[in-house]
């Protein structure tokens, strides 16, 4: 068993995938024992309290399915939208002396672009909260 895990680093053929599967089959085997033996030994007391759901510490009430103003999920949006945008600058922070002036002039059509997008999202009134 040993020689079929020592395998030559130019070997291309399946039985260098051997060690890979061997440690994914004990990896998996391992997930299901310990998850089937946590199960049989461990403490089974189904009371009310614990069968009720958990919502930190405030009794629950009502449904939880009630409509919720779209305005939280579209500013969640732009933000990720504006944040992943702003991450976009960091090549250019690190690099500004190799790219010279026609990295300049990318970055200044980039924060255009990135501006008319923020002006038009101001203009449709996307971030004002009152209805």
């Amino acid at each position: 068993m040993f020689h079929l895990l020592q395998t030559s680093l130019n070997s291309t053929d399946s039985s260098s995938y051997l060690p890979v599967a061997i440690q994914v089959f004990i990896a998996v085997g391992l997930i299901i024992f310990l998850t089937f033996v946590t199960h049989l030994l461990g403490p089974k007391r189904k009371t009310a309290d614990k069968l009720q759901n958990f919502a930190s510490g405030i009794k629950s009430h009502g449904d939880a399915r009630q409509p919720m103003a779209i305005k939280y999920f579209l500013t969640a949006i732009l933000f990720v939208l504006f944040d992943v945008e702003v991450i976009f600058f960091y090549p250019y922070a690190i690099n500004f002396k190799d790219l010279g002036w026609n990295g300049f002039w990318a970055v200044l059509m980039f924060v255009g672009f990135f501006l008319c997008g923020f002006i038009y999202i101001i203009k449709k009134g996307a971030l004002k909260w009152e209805d």
